[in-house]
């Protein structure tokens, strides 16, 4: 005996599927979400996020009495170990003070380099001042106030030298600021934008390689706090702990103000148009919005620590410098010989 087979009543009503009008499958880069940059955005707005009043209150007094128990307690072991044995006591003693003057010696560091990003910063200004002033006397005083700053530098004694020799044949104030800023600004734009490129090309590599978010986010920052600080040494700031802290969160609440941490699709398809990168995975994607994110906060620092505004020098691209960071990882197809 046949099994039963399935009755099917058909209704004549219904539209008939045609397979030629049915709509395309969707495809795998329009089904995912494209990469928007997020370990670096997080990272940055959690950098460039202050903290309420009371907060900071809270926070300074609880740092605070930490200091003041340390300091007691180590006064209190310090008397008593004197008053049990004698010797271990004063050596406890000359430990302390070996400490506290440690302790002396940071602090006038982070004053010190704290004192040399306000110069920078009053250099900007002077500079700016010097382009609308009637007479040249404010930019070759400026131009000398800059070799003074940059002649101790091994790598800046010929360039100072050259601005020396040829500064005098300038005669007007907007021709000495064009010729200070080509001949002693333009060696350290390079070496910025080559410190730039390299912490991009290491922010796209490690968003590429770490698959956990909160990891790739801290080494984002932990790059990039060290970039601001590098670019800083190279202007001359050469900041602190202190001092970094204060520049980057500087720098980072500049981008947020400008909404230059939003990512749009022109740098997307910038960066990614053309190239095996988007043929190979979403991450390298993602890493390569990273980088590009991060040479827009290199870019940022760059002008914040240099001691004279972009006029004749060219100001970095963010494109042109994320080219050449990821030529090194990533060549697209039609640039490789045949």
């Amino acid at each position: 005996m046949s099994p039963r087979k399935p009755l099917l009543i058909e209704d004549p009503l219904a539209p008939v599927d045609d397979p030629a009008s049915a709509p395309p499958p969707p495809e795998e880069d329009d089904a995912a979400p494209g990469p928007n940059g997020r370990a670096m955005q997080l990272a940055l707005r959690a950098a460039g996020r202050r903290l309420p009043l009371w907060a900071r209150l809270g926070w300074s007094a609880l740092g605070g009495l930490v200091l003041l128990g340390a300091s007691v307690w180590a006064w209190d072991f310090v008397t008593g170990l004197m008053a049990r044995v004698p010797i271990l006591g004063a050596l406890a003693l000359a430990l302390l003070g070996i400490v506290g003057l440690a302790a002396l010696g940071l602090a006038a560091r982070e004053i010190a380099a704290l004192r040399r990003l306000r110069r920078l910063d009053a250099l900007r200004a002077r500079a700016s001042a010097a382009r609308l002033a009637p007479d040249s006397h404010p930019a070759a005083h400026l131009a000398k106030d800059l070799m003074a700053l940059y002649a101790p530098r091994p790598d800046m004694r010929w360039p100072c030298a050259r601005l020396a020799d040829t500064l005098p044949d300038q005669l007007d104030g907007p021709g000495k600021l064009d010729l200070t800023e080509t001949t002693l600004l333009a060696p350290l734009d390079k070496e910025a934008c080559r410190e730039i490129e390299a912490a991009a090309r290491q922010v796209a590599l490690l968003t590429a390689l770490i698959p956990l978010a909160l990891v790739d986010m801290l080494a984002a920052l932990a790059t990039n706090l060290r970039m601001i600080r590098r670019i800083a040494e190279i202007y001359g700031g050469r900041a602190g702990g202190l001092g970094s802290l204060r520049l980057a969160r500087g720098v980072i609440l500049h981008l947020l103000a400008t909404g230059a941490v939003a990512v749009g699709e022109d740098m997307v398809s910038a960066l990614a148009s053309g190239s095996m990168l988007s043929k190979l995975s979403r991450r390298f994607g993602e890493g390569v919005v990273n980088g590009a994110l991060t040479a827009r906060l290199g870019i940022a620092a760059l002008e914040v620590c240099r001691p004279m505004p972009f006029h004749t020098q060219p100001r970095p691209s963010t494109s042109a410098m994320m080219r050449r960071a990821v030529s090194g990882l990533f060549d697209s197809a039609g640039q490789r010989p045949g």
